[in-house]
């Protein structure tokens, strides 16, 4: 699912600049915004979230997966990476975020499946973090992010 996803709504862009969490999210939005996934109000559905709730959004250390309810904006089922040179810090977190996986959930299920899927994707027991962050920031091209998942998901 990630990968047909990234593939259709061309939302990975790697090595990007941001001068904090939110710049960093509207990143992973906008590739969103552009492929038809989303409405713009669900980056400020985002934001509301965090900033009401703390960094939910984030995963395992240094990976985070921004997402709103799919009433916020969601016209279909989507995912964006989005790698960062310099790591950014969101309040309340422990460690900053280089890696964000954006989510665009239709519905609840889908929700889960998405975690579930970048669950077995990022997961390492090798890493000192156990998620493989690492691999994907190491990555220069699309077509190396699409085999890191690949060679995630055969394992």
């Amino acid at each position: 699912m990630l990968k047909e996803s990234l593939l259709e709504n061309d939302s990975i862009k790697l090595n990007q600049q941001a001068a904090d969490w939110r710049q960093a999210i509207k990143i992973g939005t906008d590739l969103l915004v552009d492929s038809g996934a989303v409405e713009p109000r669900y980056y400020e559905a985002i934001v509301r979230m965090i900033e009401q709730m703390g960094p939910y959004i984030i995963l395992a250390p240094g990976l985070a997966m921004p997402h709103a309810r799919p009433e916020n904006g969601v016209l279909k089922t989507a995912f964006a990476l989005v790698t960062l040179k310099q790591p950014v810090w969101f309040e309340g977190a422990d460690e900053p975020v280089s890696v964000l996986l954006t989510l665009a959930g239709s519905d609840a299920e889908t929700h889960l499946e998405g975690i579930v899927e970048i669950t077995r994707i990022f997961d390492d027991p090798e890493a000192d973090s156990g998620v493989n962050i690492d691999k994907f920031l190491a990555c220069n091209s699309k077509q190396e992010v699409l085999q890191v998942i690949e060679q995630a998901l055969e394992n």
